[in-house]
C-alpha cells in the first residue's frame, strides 16, 4: 500500500529515475499521519468497555465481544511509522539532485527545535498507540483467570485516541520542519552561489591587475 502510495505521487525525471518534490513528500506525510490518526480514534471507539466473566471451576473465563480494536491500533502505529519514516526523509532528500549536509540544516535554531520535536512526539504516538494495543491483545489472548473476582478489563481507556491525535500532531511538526528545511536549503544554495561569484570576481580582478601591470611595464 505505502509502496502504492509513493508510486502514485512520484514524477519521472529525465533519467527515467524516481524523485519527489517537496510538495509530493509532503503529502505523502501529511496522508500517513491522517491515516493514522483516524485508524486510532476509530480503535478507541470500537475498543469494549470490559468483558463479560463466566464462572468455571475455580476460574473465571472472560469473554470479549468481537471488535477491531488490536488491528486498527495496529495500523494505526503502522501508518505513524510510515508517517515518520517520510517524514523523516523528506528532510534530507536531494530535490531537484540537490543535497546539502546535515550540518547545514542543523545550523537553523528552529529546524532543530522543530526536529526533535517531531521525534519526540512520534516516539511518544507509538508508545500511547502501542501500549494499549498489545495490553487488549493479551487481554482476548490469556482470557481464562484464577482470580474470581476479576472483572474482565480491557485496555485503559483514552491512550488509543491520546495517541491518536499525538499522531497527527506528530505529522504536523514533521511538515513545519519541512518547510524550515525547505528555507534552509534556498539559504544554503544562495550563500554557495553567492560565494562562487565571489570567487570568480577575485579571479577576474586578479587577471585585470596583472594585465594592466603587464602593459605598464612595457
Amino acid at each position: 500500500m505505502w509502496v502504492a502510495a509513493f508510486r502514485v505521487l512520484a514524477h519521472t525525471d529525465s533519467l527515467g529515475a524516481m524523485a519527489f518534490t517537496a510538495k509530493q513528500m509532503s503529502l505523502i506525510v501529511a496522508t500517513f499521519g491522517a491515516l493514522s490518526f483516524i485508524f486510532g480514534v476509530v480503535a478507541e471507539n470500537k475498543k469494549p468497555a470490559s468483558g463479560t466473566p463466566i464462572t468455571g471451576k475455580d476460574v473465571v473465563i472472560c469473554k470479549y465481544p468481537s471488535d477491531p480494536t488490536v488491528v486498527l491500533g495496529y495500523l494505526s502505529a503502522a501508518f505513524l511509522i510510515a508517517s515518520t519514516v517520510a517524514g523523516y526523509l523528506s528532510l534530507f532528500y536531494p530535490y531537484k539532485g540537490k543535497s546539502i549536509p546535515q550540518s547545514a540544516l542543523f545550523r537553523s535554531t528552529s529546524f532543530t527545535v522543530f526536529f526533535n520535536i517531531a521525534l519526540g512526539t512520534a516516539g511518544l504516538a507509538a508508545a500511547f498507540l502501542l501500549w494499549p494495543t498489545i495490553t487488549e491483545q493479551l487481554h482476548l489472548i490469556r482470557n481464562v483467570h484464577h482470580n474470581l473476582e476479576t472483572t474482565c478489563p480491557t485496555a485503559k481507556t483514552g491512550l488509543l485516541g491520546g495517541g491518536a491525535f499525538l499522531s497527527l500532531d506528530a505529522s504536523l511538526f514533521w511538515l513545519v520542519s519541512l518547510m524550515l528545511a525547505d528555507n534552509a536549503r534556498e539559504d544554503y544554495f544562495d550563500e554557495v552561489e553567492s560565494g562562487g561569484k565571489g570567487d570568480r570576481g577575485d579571479v577576474l580582478a586578479t587577471d585585470y591587475e596583472a594585465d594592466g601591470a603587464l602593459k605598464h611595464t612595457a
